[in-house]
C-alpha cells in the first residue's frame, strides 16, 4: 500500500495556465500547463495520473524529473525553493470511465454522436492537468481549449469565455478555487437562459436530442434557487454565470462544478407536460442541492475530505430549505421524512458504519467516503436538528459570518461551529460532537417500571455489534412538560407515570416532529395508549411509528408478527407520507415468504386488504380537477400495493389503458405510466412486447420514461427474456453504464432473475471493475447486492467471492458492513418465518 502523503504541505500553487488541445476522433489530447507557485522545499511532487509527460521546466530551465505511478506523483527536484514557475508539457488519452476528461455519446436521428465533458471530484483532474490535486490547494486557473471544431458547437467552462483566436478558446480568470472544481465542455448544444435579479446569468445545456421545452424547469428552478441562496446566505453568487449542463453519460447525479454544474440528464431535463410530480421534487431538489454548493463547498471549501460532510450534509439540508421556500404547497420535508431519513436509520444501525465524519487513513479510501445514506442524508439529519435547535436567524447570521472568514479559502467542522454558536450563543460543537464523530445513533427506550417512567438510550444495531458505550446529546422533544430536553446519561427516571399521564391528557411520545436521529422503543403500557389514539396523530407522528416498527422488527428487538396485525390501521390513510411507511414495513413480510407460496397467498391478500378501498377512491387517474398533492403522491404506492395482490380489476383496468395507448406508451400518463407498462409485462408480456419496449428505451431520451421501461422490462416472468436483457448489459449502446446497477438491482430483486444476475455480476465483476471502477458509486453495486440476497446459501456464494476482496481499500468497509447486513437477514428469516407467516394466515381465520 502506497505511503499516504498530501502534496500541499511541500508546494502551494497559486495560478495555472492551462492549455488542452483535444482531438476527440483519436481520443487523445496535447496538454501544457504553467504552475506558478511557493515550494516551501526544493524537492516536491504534483499529481499526475496517465499523463505522458514530456518536458518540463522550471523558470525556464529544463529538469529531470520521476514518475510514481502508485502514488500518482510526478517528482520533481527545484532549483530553488520560493517562488517558482513550473511547465509541464504532456499528452494523454480520452477516459471512456466517466472520470477525468471523457466523452459523452447519444443519438440524434439515428447517428452517432458525442460532446466532452469533465468529472474531476474527487481527485481525477490529475488526469488532465498536473496540479496538486487536493481541496485544500486552491489557486486561479486560466484555461485555453482547442479542439477538431466543427460549426455550431458550443464551448463551456467554469468562467464566461473571453476571446477565441486561431480556433483557441480562452476564458476568463477564474476566483480562488480547488482543482476538484474545474470543468468544461465542448459539443453541439442547446440552451436556454436568463439573468437573476441581481445581474448573474443562467443558462441550461443540453444535447439537441431533446425539445427545447424540457430545459425550462430548470432554468426556473436554478434563477429561484440562486435568488433564494443570495438573501438566505446574505452572500452574493461569486461569480458572473452559472451554467447547468446535461451530460448523455454521467456516473453520479450531478456535480457542483464552479459556475458549470454538470448532471445526469434525468435530474436536470423533463417534459414540463407529462411528469410525475416526484420526478419534479427530485429534479429541483438536485438542482437546489447543486447550488447550494456554490457556496458551501466552492466558496467554501472543506479543508480535507474528511470533512466531506461539511459539502454534502448541508447542501442536502439546503435543497430543502430551497424548495420549501420556492415550491411550499410541495411540503417538501415531508419527501424528507420518507426518503433521507429512512435511508439514514437503516444504513447507520450496521455495525460498522462510518461516522459522518470520517478520517482517510489511503486514497483508495477517499470515492468510498460518499456513502449517500450518512455523508449526505444523515449529516443532513444532524443540521436539520441545529436548525431547529438555534432557529433560521442565528443560522443565516452564522452562515454569513462563516463566508466572510473563509471564502475563497478552507474550512473544517470546527469553523462551523463556531460560527454558528457564536450567533447563537449555544454550543453547538459540544452537541453535534457525539452525532457526528460517533457511528450509529441509540434506540430510546421509554417503559414503564414499578409506576415510574424510566427512559434509556443504547447503540442501535440491526444485528450484532459493539457499542463501546457510547452515548449521544439526544434531543427528547417530548409533548410532557416535564421531560428534560437533551437526554446525555445512559437512562433517567422522568417520575410517577400516571401523574404525569392525567397532567397531560394525552399518551406520552418522545420525538415529536422526528427530527432526532433515534429510534423509540415503548413497553407494551406506553404503545398500547398511543395506537387507542391512533386516529388523532398527524402523519408525521403514524410514519414515525411505522417507520420504528420496521427498524425494531429488522433488528428482532419487536416481532415482525406482532406488527402484522397493527398494519390495518392505517391501511386507510390519505397521507403519501404514511402510505409511503406502511408499505415500506410491509414489503418487509415479502422476505418470510416463498414465490407461488400459500404463504405468499396469504401476504397478498393482506395487501388487497391495506389497498382496496384506496384503490377504488383513487384508481388510475383522478376524478376531480386540481387533484390534491397528497393523492397524486399516494397513488403510486395504491397502484403498486394492488398489481402486488394481484387486484383483478386493477390488472384488467391497466391493461386496457395500455391497449388504449399502445401507439404512444411514451404519452401514457407519468404519474402511473410505470405501473401500466410493468402490469402489461407482468401479466400479458409475450417475446414481442418485451422487444417492443427494449427498443423503446433505446431509442428514448426522456429519462422518466427510460425508467419507467426499465422497471416494467426487469420484471418480466420470463427466463428466455431475462436471459436476453443480461446479455445487453455490457452494451453501452442499449444500457449505458451509468444506468446499469439499475437494471442490475431490477433483475436481481426478481425472483425469476436472481439467480441469473447473481451469476453474471460474479462472472463480469472485473469487466464491470474496469467500466465503473473508478466512479464513487461503484461500491453501491455490493450495496444492491446485500440489500436482496437473505438465504444461507445466498450468504456463502456472498462470502466465497467478495471475501477476498477485502484488501482492496476502496471495497473493505462495503464488503464487511454487507456482509453484516445479509447474515442478519439470513438469521431474522430462519427465527421469525414461521410466526410472522402464521400471523399473516390469522388475519383470515
Amino acid at each position: 500500500m502506497a505511503e499516504f502523503t498530501r502534496f500541499y504541505n511541500n508546494f502551494q500553487p497559486q495560478h495555472y495556465d492551462i492549455y488542452l488541445d483535444i482531438d476527440r476522433q483519436n481520443k487523445q489530447f496535447n496538454g501544457q500547463t504553467t504552475i506558478l507557485g511557493n515550494a516551501t522545499v526544493p524537492e516536491i511532487a504534483l499529481h499526475q495520473k496517465n499523463l505522458v509527460i514530456t518536458a518540463v521546466k522550471v523558470d525556464g530551465q529544463t529538469i529531470t524529473y520521476k514518475i510514481d505511478s502508485a502514488q500518482d506523483a510526478l517528482h520533481l527536484v527545484l532549483p530553488k525553493t520560493g517562488t517558482v514557475k513550473i511547465d509541464i508539457i504532456y499528452h494523454a488519452t480520452l477516459t471512456d470511465t466517466m472520470m477525468g476528461i471523457y466523452p459523452s455519446y447519444y443519438d440524434i436521428n439515428g447517428r452517432k454522436q458525442q460532446i466532452i465533458g469533465t468529472q474531476f471530484e474527487t481527485n481525477f483532474a490529475r488526469q488532465a492537468f498536473p496540479s496538486i490535486d487536493e481541496p485544500e490547494a486552491k489557486a486561479t486557473f486560466d484555461l485555453a481549449l482547442k479542439f477538431d471544431e466543427q460549426p455550431g458547437e458550443t464551448v463551456l467552462a467554469n468562467m464566461p469565455e473571453k476571446r477565441v483566436d486561431n480556433g483557441v478558446h480562452y476564458f476568463d480568470t477564474t476566483v480562488r478555487m480547488s482543482t476538484y472544481l474545474v470543468a468544461f465542455a465542448f459539443g453541439e448544444l442547446q440552451h436556454l437562459e436568463t439573468t437573476t435579479a441581481s445581474g448573474v446569468k443562467v443558462g441550461v445545456y443540453a444535447t439537441k436530442a431533446h425539445p427545447v421545452k424540457n430545459l425550462n424547469f430548470a432554468l426556473d428552478i436554478a434563477k429561484r434557487s440562486i435568488e433564494f441562496f443570495e438573501t438566505f446566505y446574505h452572500t452574493p453568487y461569486p461569480l458572473p454565470q452559472s451554467n447547468q449542463l446535461a451530460l448523455p453519460d454521467f456516473s453520479a447525479g450531478a456535480m457542483e462544478n464552479w459556475g458549470l454544474v454538470t448532471y445526469r440528464e434525468a435530474y436536470l431535463l423533463l417534459d414540463p407536460d407529462n411528469t410525475a410530480l416526484p420526478t419534479k421534487q427530485v429534479v429541483a431538489t438536485v438542482i437546489a442541492h447543486e447550488l447550494a454548493h456554490q457556496w458551501f463547498g466552492d466558496l467554501v471549501t472543506m479543508k480535507w475530505w474528511d470533512d466531506l460532510w461539511l459539502n454534502e450534509s448541508f447542501a442536502n439540508m439546503m435543497e430543502y430549505v430551497a424548495i420549501d421556500a420556492l415550491a411550499p404547497d410541495w411540503h417538501i420535508w415531508e419527501t424528507f421524512q420518507s426518503s433521507d431519513v429512512p435511508a439514514a436509520l437503516r444504513r447507520d444501525a450496521t455495525d460498522g458504519v462510518q461516522p459522518v465524519h470520517v478520517q482517510v487513513n489511503h486514497p483508495d479510501e477517499i470515492d468510498a467516503l460518499f456513502d449517500p445514506a450518512i455523508v449526505y442524508a444523515k449529516g443532513a439529519r444532524m443540521l436539520v436538528m441545529v436548525r431547529a435547535l438555534i432557529g433560521d436567524e442565528a443560522l443565516r447570521q452564522g452562515l454569513k459570518a462563516y463566508f466572510a472568514a473563509h471564502q475563497y479559502g478552507n474550512a473544517t467542522g470546527a469553523d462551523l461551529w463556531r460560527a454558528l454558536g457564536e450567533a447563537s450563543g449555544q454550543d453547538v460543537s459540544a452537541i453535534m460532537g457525539s452525532w457526528l464523530e460517533q457511528p450509529g445513533y441509540p434506540v430510546i427506550t421509554a417503559e414503564v417500571i414499578d409506576g415510574q417512567l424510566k427512559l434509556s438510550q443504547k447503540q442501535f444495531f440491526i444485528g450484532d455489534g459493539q457499542s463501546e458505550s457510547r452515548l449521544w446529546q439526544v434531543p427528547l422533544t417530548s409533548n410532557y412538560a416535564d421531560i428534560p430536553t437533551l437526554l446525555s446519561e445512559p437512562s433517567i427516571n422522568v417520575g410517577d407515570y400516571q401523574s404525569l399521564r392525567q397532567a397531560a391528557g394525552v399518551p406520552f411520545r418522545l420525538n415529536i416532529g422526528n427530527n432526532a436521529h433515534v429510534v423509540v422503543s415503548y413497553d407494551e403500557t406506553l404503545l398500547k395508549d398511543i395506537l387507542a389514539y391512533d386516529n388523532q396523530l398527524d402523519a408525521i407522528s403514524q410514519l414515525q411509528l411505522l417507520q420504528d416498527w420496521r427498524l425494531l422488527s429488522e433488528a428482532n428487538q419487536m416481532s415482525y408478527a406482532k406488527v402484522v396485525p397493527l398494519l390495518k390501521q392505517f391501511g386507510d390513510s390519505h397521507s403519501d407520507i404514511v402510505n409511503n411507511a406502511l408499505y415500506r414495513l410491509a414489503s418487509g413480510l415479502k422476505q418470510f415468504v416463498a414465490p407461488d407460496s400459500d404463504a405468499e397467498k396469504n401476504l397478498k391478500q393482506l395487501y388487497h386488504q391495506l389497498s382496496q378501498d384506496q384503490f377504488e377512491q383513487l384508481g388510475w387517474a383522478p376524478t376531480i380537477p386540481n387533484e390534491p398533492v397528497a393523492d397524486q403522491l399516494t397513488r403510486p404506492y395504491i397502484l403498486s400495493a394492488a398489481l402486488y395482490a394481484d387486484n383483478k380489476v386493477a390488472i384488467a383496468q391497466a391493461h386496457e389503458i395500455f391497449i388504449a395507448n399502445q401507439e404512444d406508451l411514451m404519452a401514457l400518463t407519468a404519474d402511473t405510466r410505470a405501473f401500466v407498462l410493468l402490469n402489461e409485462v407482468t401479466n400479458y408480456g409475450k417475446t414481442q412486447l418485451i422487444d417492443q419496449l427494449l427498443s423503446h428505451y433505446v431509442a428514448a431520451t426522456d429519462a422518466s420514461y427510460k425508467q419507467d421501461l426499465r422497471l416494467a422490462l426487469t420484471s418480466t416472468q420470463d427466463h428466455d427474456m431475462i436471459r436476453k436483457i443480461i446479455q445487453e448489459f455490457k452494451n453501452a449502446d442499449v444500457i449505458k453504464p451509468q444506468d446499469l446497477r439499475g437494471w442490475f438491482a431490477g433483475l436481481l430483486n426478481n425472483s425469476r432473475g436472481e439467480q441469473l444476475a447473481w451469476d453474471w455480476i460474479r462472472k463480469e465483476w472485473s469487466w464491470l471493475e474496469a467500466t465503473v471502477g473508478g466512479d464513487m458509486e461503484f461500491t453501491s453495486f455490493i450495496t444492491v447486492i446485500a440489500n436482496i440476497l437473505k438465504t444461507p446459501e445466498r450468504l456463502d456464494e456472498f462470502n466465497n467471492f467478495f471475501t477476498p476482496k477485502l484488501s482492496q481499500p476502496a471495497l473493505t468497509r462495503e464488503i464487511t458492513m454487507d456482509r453484516r447486513v445479509i447474515e442478519t437477514r439470513v438469521t431474522l428469516v430462519e427465527n421469525e418465518k414461521k410466526q410472522v407467516i402464521d400471523a399473516i394466515r390469522a388475519i383470515f381465520n
